[in-house]
């Protein structure tokens, strides 16, 4: 589906024209900020929370918001402000009308008080879709996505988001999040696009082109902010905002990759890690914010701090005497827009060292002109809210098809006895338990509504729980059996089991992102164990059904279960998505994109070296995960036959294929995911057991066969050596595609 419908086209083209003609003036930014004085200078480097100019206390605002004239003014007139986020400190979803009556009152106002007219641009946390405004589409949490292994449904997922973000009048967008997710007790672990870097950088190209479009000044596309550079998603403790230790050859290998595939893509802003690593946060760390950043990767766009982190070096991870030293080593270091975000202190300050002498002027007029030519490209001295009326297709039913099919292939199977699943809908009558089984927040997550995700009063209008799409198409009867962390009318419900032939179980967990996600293991809470355990003793079939923000650890009831369908966090379509896939409607297609612990203390990625194999008794068994990274079954059985190499030997200007051939012996249509590893027999880094380096979603009718061809070249094999150079070495790679092998030789 095309999400640009042809009325939008029609009016697109005019559109387009109209701020092209309007565009045509060139703006001529040198010129604006040599009229500019240091406080406007300044400004524009601050951003603030909506509660800072809106009615009400600032984090407890008046509902539904509005803004403050008195409140807006000072901070237009006296503080110049070039920036302000979000839907103010503990405050919920707004309307679509009412988010064009605050925008238009912003711009409006500017236009009138500011003596420089530089528009005000607004940045938004839409996460998996526009959360804060009422009515949006919401999809899958990137785990989800990245479960999908499929590329061009990511890009309609974000080219979507874009959309309904613009309409909501807001042109930046705080995502996607580029961090590798290789620490599964890390609360953001849901926002990640997995442990992979092939994955996670495929994910993210696709991520920033849906969003960002490929032209400047487009009405439907935002500007994304790659988020957290570098390497926030791997604090040793697992909690977040922790300390990481990370290896300067680690972090580029690992963590790099993702923010240099977006930076080529044109990815136009970047948040910073808001803990530190090696015992330097981030936020003024020069190395990594100037150095790699600008000087090596070449990226031109705004790097913005996360939420008061300038002021965080004082009181939290003291490495500034005070907030104005720490305004100066965060300035110094790179940052060029701090979210203050709830007062002005930082204006007072950074104009301090800019009038002492302590920060030089070019070192502001650098991030001034980086903030300017951003709200050029956006088009936003042209026309900084379009009219809502001009995105028809916001909340629509095409867009929530789309949200609907992300659903659906991010859905895993990882157990299946005896073809449990699918069930028949016409012959069984099933018993459905479990804390996430009618509840929409356990579907969707943190970043849903509120910040947190754990608010029922703005759930979107008409969207199913599991519960609720199951009593459309099933015999079903309900008892809830468990909250998160209680037993409930466990009688109630062994009761009912005693009449049904199968049971359904969906197991969750609570809403949660950043610090107050924070859990000290992964374990499975006891109220659902039990529920499961007591479960298992009535002798009835068990299907698991899990909506984890993260892979809380199953080893202790996976054997009572007959079936696992694996759902992440599916957004609003999920219910109707997940009740279809236990019916056959939907053959699931999703394959994990992390390694799924057995065990607590146990994170071993699937890419991991030799060594971790070795078990207690020195054979090579010790790799041992629940479910290992890239795995998921289907209802249709496709078998593998036939790896061919073009060649058998690569050099540095030859391009090669590798083929293999996938059959569906079943009479069931299905999508598999064709997946090509690599094992680097010999080198000077100790290499991964295999690496992911190619992958096609492809889809079989029954009996169907197909060849895949995977072209790659010997950049492909390549890792970051001890002098920190990417390179490939010579020698014997044996390629990889399910139980296929064969040896390839690379030259010099």
């Amino acid at each position: 589906m095309k999400i640009i419908s042809t009325v939008i086209l029609s009016f697109g083209i005019s559109f387009y024209s109209m701020l092209n003609a309007q565009q045509s003036n060139k703006i001529n930014i040198d010129s604006i900020i040599n009229k500019m004085s240091i406080e406007e200078k300044v400004g524009q480097m601050t951003q603030i929370d909506l509660g800072v100019i809106a009615n009400g206390d600032i984090c407890k605002l008046q509902n539904p918001q509005s803004i403050n004239i008195a409140k807006l003014e000072n901070a237009i007139v006296k503080y110049h402000i070039g920036s302000i986020l979000n839907v103010g400190c503990g405050s919920g979803t707004i309307s679509l009308e009412n988010w064009h009556v605050i925008l238009n009152s912003i711009y409006e106002q500017n236009k009138k008080l500011s003596r420089t007219k530089i528009p005000i641009i607004f940045g938004i946390d839409a996460i998996h879709g526009v959360n804060y405004t009422m009515g949006a589409t919401l999809f899958p949490q990137q785990i989800g996505q990245a479960a999908t292994w499929n590329p061009d449904l990511v890009k309609q997922i974000h080219q979507i988001t874009a959309y309904e973000t613009r309409a909501s009048g807001i042109p930046w967008n705080f995502s996607p999040v580029l961090d590798l997710g290789r620490q599964p007790l890390w609360s953001r672990f849901f926002e990640t696009f997995g442990e992979d870097v092939h994955l996670a950088k495929t994910m993210a190209k696709a991520a920033i082109i849906g969003a960002q479009g490929t032209t400047n000044n487009n009405p439907y596309a935002v500007a994304s902010c790659m988020k957290h550079f570098l390497g926030y998603s791997m604090p040793l403790n697992g909690k977040d905002r922790t300390p990481a230790w990370i290896s300067d050859r680690e972090l580029r290998e690992y963590f790099l990759p993702t923010f240099e595939a977006a930076i080529e893509q044109g990815a136009k802003t970047v948040m910073i890690n808001s803990g530190e690593i090696n015992g330097t946060p981030v936020h003024i760390n020069y190395d990594i914010l100037t150095t790699l950043l600008r000087k090596e990767l070449g990226f031109k766009g705004i790097a913005i701090t996360d939420w008061e982190d300038i002021y965080k070096l004082v009181n939290v991870h003291h490495v500034a005497e005070n907030k104005k030293e720490a305004v100066r080593l965060a300035i110094m270091a790179g940052i060029d827009m701090s979210m203050t975000p709830n007062d002005f202190e930082f204006n007072d300050l950074l104009i301090e060292l800019i009038k002492e002498g302590s920060i030089p002027a070019e070192r502001i007029n650098e991030s001034v002109k980086r903030i300017l030519n951003l709200k050029v490209d956006l088009g936003l001295f042209s026309m900084p809210v379009f009219d809502k009326k001009n995105y028809p297709l916001f909340g629509s039913e095409q867009h929530s098809k789309i949200s609907y099919q992300a659903a659906a292939e991010s859905l895993t199977l990882l157990k299946n006895e005896n073809n449990i699943l699918p069930l028949d809908a016409k012959k069984e009558k099933v018993l459905l338990c479990g804390p996430s089984a009618n509840s929409l927040n356990l579907l969707n997550g943190a970043w849903t509504h509120t910040w947190q995700g754990t608010d029922t009063i703005y759930q979107t209008p008409n969207k199913l729980t599991i519960l609720e799409a199951m009593k459309s198409q099933a015999n079903v009867i309900y008892a809830k059996g468990s909250e998160l962390n209680q037993v409930i009318d466990l009688a109630d419900c062994l009761k009912k089991a005693a009449s049904v032939d199968k049971i359904i179980i969906c197991l969750g967990e609570k809403p949660g992102t950043e610090i107050p996600g924070n859990i000290d293991n992964l374990e499975l809470t006891e109220a659902q164990i039990e529920l499961v355990n007591k479960l298992s003793e009535t002798g009835k079939p068990i299907i698991l059904v899990c909506t984890f923000n993260r892979p809380r650890i199953i080893s202790k009831i996976e054997g009572k279960a007959k079936a696992i369908l694996y759902a992440y966090l599916p957004g609003d379509e999920g219910g109707k998505a997940i009740v279809d896939c236990l019916f056959g409607k939907v053959n699931p297609s999703g394959k994990l994109p992390f390694t799924y612990p057995r065990n607590v203390n146990s994170f071993v990625t699937y890419d991991h070296k030799a060594a971790d194999d070795i078990a207690e008794d020195f054979s090579m068994t010790a790799y041992h995960p629940q479910f290992d990274f890239g795995y998921g079954l289907t209802y249709s059985k496709f078998t593998y036959d036939n790896i061919k190499l073009s060649q058998t030997t690569l050099s540095t200007a030859d391009s090669m294929v590798v083929s293999i051939n996938i059959k569906n012996e079943s009479k069931i249509a299905g999508q598999e995911v064709v997946q090509l590893y690599y094992h680097d027999l010999v080198a000077s880094i100790t290499p991964s057991v295999k690496k992911l380096l190619c992958f096609k979603k492809i889809e079989l009718k029954a009996d169907e066969m197909k060849t895949v061809n995977f072209t790659i070249r010997k950049k492909d094999l390549s890792f970051i050596n001890k002098q920190l150079i990417r390179t490939t070495e010579k020698g014997d790679f044996e390629l990889i595609i399910n139980t296929q092998k064969q040896i390839l030789h690379v030259n010099d």
